[in-house]
């Protein structure tokens, strides 16, 4: 995938300096340190899309590129919230920048952790684990699982939480290189196979049958989505969380196995986080605990790339789409 390139008359960013406005009552400012890489930002800028179609107002040409972020406060006219605290905050790419004091959460303190953690495992893609398997896949002790992108921000946490919480009986886990595979049979995963290998879709079948999986949480579609339909029990569901194999291109979506949701009465349900926001504490409990207890690892489960070069932002959240990334995908442009 090409790198890209700002200043052209086709260039998908453009470099702005702005004048940030003074701050109001109930008001912060901003320096963002780390930001937020997410795959669902390429349908963010998805041109002409039928807002009407998205769970987000879309990204617009001229927008501010929306993402989140870990910041720092650095001026505050706000009781609740203190100058020097870290904050998360949808900021977008930008240095610096203000907001209402209701817009920003602030972070409890976590001894011998990085707070970008708070941008994986212990941020959104580990809500979207949490409630992927309990109220998407409905994982239950002794159940066996698929999960594809599990070297990724969320499917790392998938892998871990299946094996270590709900206490699946088998996890098989999909990923891009062998080095992946390694770290994944650590953290959890019983089996883990890289889908570029010549024998993938032998492996996996191998791997499924011949109890076939209760559920398969589905990060990536396309031709890996197709292959699992088949290696589905009757009943089995799809947690439909991701599609990046078809966010650049959307011929990689042909389902040739779709009948397989038919003749085994499979359910495939498509989820997006922000729904389960409400109830964030109850993941938060789970997930934390988790990492107290040794059954959620965060140790390799990041991948920080410091960014000298603000133009070079988007350059780092391409990484995403090569799979460059070894969990969550991280671009750090400031310092603590």
């Amino acid at each position: 995938m090409p790198v890209p390139e700002l200043g052209r008359s086709d260039s998908t960013f453009e470099l702005k300096e702005i004048e940030l406005p003074e701050l109001k009552e109930d008001q912060v400012l901003l320096q963002t340190i780390f930001f937020s890489n997410d795959p669902a930002q390429r349908g963010w800028i998805q041109k002409d899309q039928d807002a009407d179609r998205l769970y987000i107002p879309p990204v617009r040409p001229g927008d501010l590129m929306l993402a989140g972020a870990l910041c720092k406060v650095l001026k505050s006219t706000s009781a609740s919230v203190k100058e020097g605290a870290l904050v998360q905050a949808y900021v977008g790419w930008t240095e610096q920048a203000v907001l209402d004091a209701k817009a920003v959460t602030s972070l409890p303190d976590l001894p011998g952790l990085s707070p970008s953690v708070f941008l994986g495992a212990l941020g959104g893609p580990g809500l979207t684990a949490f409630f992927g398997l309990k109220e998407i896949c409905k994982l239950e002790e002794g159940q066996e699982i698929i999960v594809s992108g599990a070297a990724g921000a969320t499917g790392n946490v998938v892998v871990q939480l299946a094996k270590h919480v709900f206490k699946a009986s088998k996890v098989i886990a999909i990923a891009g290189s062998d080095d992946k595979c390694e770290w994944l049979k650590k953290i959890g995963a019983d089996v883990a196979l890289n889908y570029k290998s010549p024998s993938f879709s032998a492996d996996l079948a191998q791997a499924a049958k011949p109890s076939y999986v209760d559920c398969y949480f589905d990060n990536v579609g396309g031709s890996i989505l197709n292959a699992c339909l088949s290696l589905i029990k009757k009943h089995g569901r799809v947690a439909a969380c991701g599609a990046i194999a078809a966010y650049n291109d959307r011929s990689q979506t042909v389902l040739d196995n779709w009948v397989e949701v038919i003749m085994n009465r499979i359910t495939v349900q498509g989820f997006v986080v922000i729904d389960y926001y409400s109830r964030r504490a109850e993941a938060i409990d789970v997930l934390s605990t988790a990492v107290k207890e040794g059954k959620l690892s965060v140790s390799g489960g990041e991948t920080i790339v410091r960014c000298t070069e603000f133009e070079k932002v988007p350059e780092v959240w391409m990484r995403l789409f090569s799979g460059q990334n070894t969990g969550k995908l991280v671009t750090q442009i400031a310092d603590l």
